[in-house]
């Protein structure tokens, strides 16, 4: 199964428990080191992110601050607190799913690693053919949000 697949399965599980669904995995010399999925509404905390779980499981795996050599697969574009995140762990390569207009910060709003004076920057790799499954999840789970809040 590929890394990003993992990734969108750790999303969907992230939708099981009400949160919106977005998954995380970290990847060392070939082999997932740390996996996320957003637990923000489960834990009530808004910075409970997959990409910082995943950052912080792989970073206590590995017993450094730095994730030299890793890679990051995240099934929506990560907005501007992970990419940031990111950089300080000094992640080596983002693939992300789709892009986020709203919330993204690689591709979109942002643009985090555009800045010549941004410490870390990690090459991205915009996965497109994962497109309509990641957004297919987002959709289903925003449409059903509304309609629960609409009392329908």
């Amino acid at each position: 199964m590929s890394f990003m697949k993992q990734a969108l399965n750790l999303a969907i599980r992230a939708k099981s428990h009400g949160d919106v669904p977005i998954g995380a995995v970290i990847v060392k010399d070939g082999k997932i080191i740390a996996r996320g999925e957003n637990q923000v509404q489960q834990k009530k905390n808004p910075t409970l992110h997959a990409e910082i779980i995943a950052i912080n499981k792989a970073c206590k795996k590995l017993g450094t601050k730095f994730l030299d050599g890793c890679d990051i697969y995240v099934s929506l574009e990560p907005c501007a607190m992970c990419a940031t995140a990111i950089s300080f762990a000094r992640i080596k390569n983002v693939y992300f799913a789709a892009q986020d207009i709203k919330g993204g910060a690689i591709l979109n709003n942002a643009n985090i690693y555009d800045n010549d004076k941004h410490l870390w920057k990690p090459a991205i790799h915009y996965l497109q053919e994962y497109e309509k499954e990641s957004a297919k999840l987002l959709k289903a789970f925003f449409q059903e949000l509304r309609k629960n809040k609409n009392g329908e």
